[in-house]
């Protein structure tokens, strides 16, 4: 099973110990989790090039987790994507960003976290 990760690229820097902690869970799980940001790079004119090849490893994917404690054009993109697909898609934020009404009545699954260990001992939750 495969699990796309969206995420900001402008703050991808910001979420190091997030990400790395959910390849370790999902690795766990035997879940391969690609995140689209550290795997892609695209230059500024590759705009469809990119959205094409987005929408590819989507498809490839069973869930979308959706990591939105930065807002994101691209991030609701690709969970609209995922909505029209019928995926689960599993919102999560942290407890001291803003909340997203159009990410949350899309989601499946909402984890409201307060830092990369909550955020696991949730997924555990929801994956157990």
């Amino acid at each position: 099973m495969k699990a796309y990760l969206a995420i900001s690229y402008a703050n991808r820097k910001h979420f190091d110990k997030e990400i790395n902690a959910l390849k370790i869970f999902f690795q766990s799980k035997n879940i391969d989790l690609l995140v689209f940001v550290d795997t892609y790079n695209f230059k500024p004119d590759q705009e469809q090039e990119m959205m094409q090849t987005a929408f590819q490893e989507m498809d490839s994917c069973a869930i979308l987790i959706a990591e939105l404690s930065t807002k994101s054009i691209g991030v609701g993109i690709e969970i609209g994507y995922a909505f029209a697909q019928k995926k689960p898609i599993f919102y999560l934020y942290n407890q001291e960003s803003t909340y997203s009404t159009t990410a949350a009545g899309s989601a499946t699954h909402i984890v409201n976290y307060k830092d990369a260990a909550d955020l696991i001992r949730q997924l555990q939750f929801l994956f157990n």
